[in-house]
């Protein structure tokens, strides 16, 4: 798991890290903190960041990052880690995000603490005058005026990371007024969330017919085995029919549904019959009318033929 945990200074973004390295086995990881252990190391990039550092000079981004790429390539970090003070700026995270695709790595998620900068006031001058009334020291944070030139400098340079990486749908936002365990209970929600989002779903399992069952191919609904559907035959009748078509039998009297039959199929039979005594007399008629037309042709030509040989002697 790859985070980063962005917010303004005072959001507890330190306390939000401690308790998941706490709970997750991450490797929290502070610019500040590889830096100096690159200049204690005498690493390539620790003695040019400490040149550039005694000459007074920023450190480079290229500088950062390089630092940062060595520190992951650390065995303990191959779990995963959170990034804390880095990026600030969206150049810093173009060049991290360069640096992760070489590894073939990338961010599961960048969580933002807000918080309402006036509350944030607030709070530092109230702690301010708790920690004077203990007698303890205050820490170098523990100023007013040093918050508000911070948080302007986090409102001009960070905050604009917001909108990068929401660009890149990793962005979750969390509210971080809220006391401490609710805020570290909404960030472990969407790290659930987020993880849920990257697994792939898993289908469900094919049901299976139970060994006495058997499909129908055409109608797809399960009937008792050896017993197939046979169409419409197969449609359950009307409760009570089969006890009236037995007490019909047993009285001696066929189902009302039979003698309809019966009396169609004699009517149709019927109809055939007079339809086809029709069509032979039709024919006959026809036959005997021809017949007696022929004969009456033929008589009138041999009596005409007498007529003329007479004339002629």
């Amino acid at each position: 798991m790859r985070l980063i945990l962005l917010g303004p200074p005072g959001a507890g973004k330190g306390t939000q890290a401690q308790r998941l390295v706490a709970t997750h086995g991450l490797v929290q990881l502070s610019t500040g903190d590889m830096l100096r252990a690159a200049v204690n190391a005498g690493t390539p990039v620790g003695l040019r960041a400490k040149e550039l550092m005694a000459r007074g000079e920023l450190v480079p981004d290229d500088v950062v990052v390089a630092i940062v790429s060595d520190r992951i390539d650390e065995p303990d970090a191959h779990k995963g880690f959170i990034l804390d003070g880095f990026p600030r700026t969206v150049p810093q995270a173009h060049a991290l995000d360069r640096m992760l695709r070489e590894k073939g790595l990338k961010l599961d998620a960048v969580i933002e603490l807000k918080v309402d900068e006036g509350i944030l006031l607030d709070r530092i001058e109230r702690r301010i005058a708790e920690t004077k009334a203990r007698g303890e020291p205050l820490r170098a944070d523990d100023d007013p005026q040093v918050l508000h030139r911070r948080l302007l400098a986090y409102r001009d340079q960070t905050a604009p990371l917001a909108t990068y990486y929401q660009l890149q749908n990793v962005l979750r936002s969390v509210d971080g007024m809220a006391p401490i365990p609710e805020v570290s209970r909404a960030i472990d929600r969407m790290l659930k969330a987020r993880s849920g989002e990257r697994a792939p779903a898993a289908s469900p399992p094919a049901e299976k017919a139970p060994g006495n069952v058997k499909k129908s191919a055409k109608t797809s609904v399960a009937v008792p085995a050896g017993k197939p559907a046979k169409g419409k035959s197969a449609t359950r009748p009307p409760a009570g029919a089969k006890q009236a078509v037995a007490g019909a039998k047993k009285a001696g009297a066929a189902p009302q549904a039979q003698p309809k039959t019966k009396a169609k199929t004699k009517a149709k039979a019927k109809a055939s019959k007079a339809k086809a005594k029709t069509k032979t007399k039709t024919k006959t008629k026809t036959k005997t009318k021809a017949g007696k037309s022929a004969g009456r042709t033929a008589s009138s030509r041999k009596s005409n033929r007498p007529r003329r040989l007479t004339k002629r002697h």
